[in-house]
């Protein structure tokens, strides 16, 4: 840690609420993330972008003009305002710009952006090759003529989640798992944590959900939807495997205190009803919505709690519209809607 951190200079990472400039995506290609199915997932993914696109740009990262061509065609059959989509001729290994984006931070009392560019190891080298995908953050950054910050240890966006008044919130059984910074302890993390996200307080649960590639990250778990909020995700059924893992995490949860001296307000939100493929259980979960400027994105599995799931969230968000999109064949790829994208704050 050499360098002057973004903490030391007065930059930190913004609530998903927070006003957006853009969305960024990394378009889908890669037919082994959704083998047999990636053609399915088109669909649904162009109207996640007609929905992001109705408040704010979409950026999406391409090969080529080639793969250009086909994304905007896709989003023409959509009905997508092409206007608000800007392609970039950035290539990549795979589509989870969550993880492999860029980590936008603010500045707190200057009008200026600054971008971390985490190592990026395909969630403990699982899925290699990441050489693409891991220099995205800097070429996005000398794109925007953005200053970029580099930790020197692996990260991903979909494993930190954040109030915007100091707290993140994450997951032990990722971050302190051994394929991704073994050299580190809990307290070399945190640090990390402190001086690159800008944050004052970290909160842990020790849980992913079952089917979980990335080793349990926080976004299908754990979410805040204001400063002293969480939804948390719990399994009805006592015979379900998920049932006693997200137990502990709300009994976690509940235990905890903000900057402030609350509570966490907690709001329970269903699992669906559990979502195989191929015999393999897959990590649905409707707390991986996307907070888009003018909409709520929630994944949907065509099953009896999607309903449930979006009155709740509806409830939640009412300056905003909730909307659910089917992620049944997108899940197949073992991540949804947040895990797809990577918000880029507005000044």
């Amino acid at each position: 840690m050499e360098q002057t951190t973004p903490q030391q200079q007065g930059y930190f990472f913004p609530a998903e609420w927070h006003p957006h400039r853009a969305t960024w995506l990394s378009w889908p290609h890669k037919e082994a993330s959704w083998p047999g199915k990636i053609n399915t997932i088109y669909s649904p993914y162009a109207q996640f972008i007609k929905a992001v696109s109705a408040g704010e740009r979409v950026c999406i990262n391409v090969a080529d003009g080639k793969m250009e061509q086909f994304a905007a065609e896709i989003l023409q059959q959509a009905s997508v305002d092409l206007s608000m989509i800007d392609f970039f001729h950035h290539p990549t290994n795979d589509a989870w710009c969550r993880d492999h984006g860029p980590a936008f931070l603010l500045h707190h009392t200057e009008q200026k952006k600054a971008i971390v560019d985490w190592n990026y190891n395909a969630w403990g080298n699982k899925y290699p090759p990441y050489d693409l995908d891991d220099i995205i953050p800097t070429r996005i950054a000398e794109k925007l003529g953005l200053p970029v910050f580099y930790p020197g240890i692996v990260m991903e966006g979909g494993s930190v989640d954040f109030n915007d008044a100091g707290t993140l919130i994450t997951s032990t059984a990722c971050l302190l798992n051994k394929n991704r910074n073994p050299q580190l302890s809990k307290t070399d993390i945190e640090k990390y944590l402190h001086e690159y996200y800008g944050v004052e307080q970290i909160l842990w649960v020790d849980e992913g959900i079952v089917g979980d590639d990335t080793d349990g990250h926080i976004d299908d778990t754990v979410r805040f939807i204001n400063t002293d909020t969480v939804v948390t995700v719990v399994e009805e059924n006592k015979n379900d495997e998920n049932y006693a893992l997200l137990q502990h995490n709300l009994k976690q949860l509940q235990q905890m205190q903000l900057l402030n001296g609350k509570q966490l307000n907690i709001v329970e939100l269903p699992m669906p009803l559990p979502v195989i493929y191929e015999s393999q259980r897959l990590p649905a979960s409707y707390a991986n919505f996307y907070i888009a400027n003018k909409a709520v994105i929630v994944p949907t599995y065509r099953n009896k709690n999607d309903e449930k799931a979006l009155d709740i969230l509806s409830q939640l968000f009412p300056d905003r519209a909730v909307i659910g999109i089917d992620s049944t064949d997108v899940i197949w790829g073992l991540g949804s809607w947040h895990c797809l994208s990577q918000q880029e704050p507005a000044i």
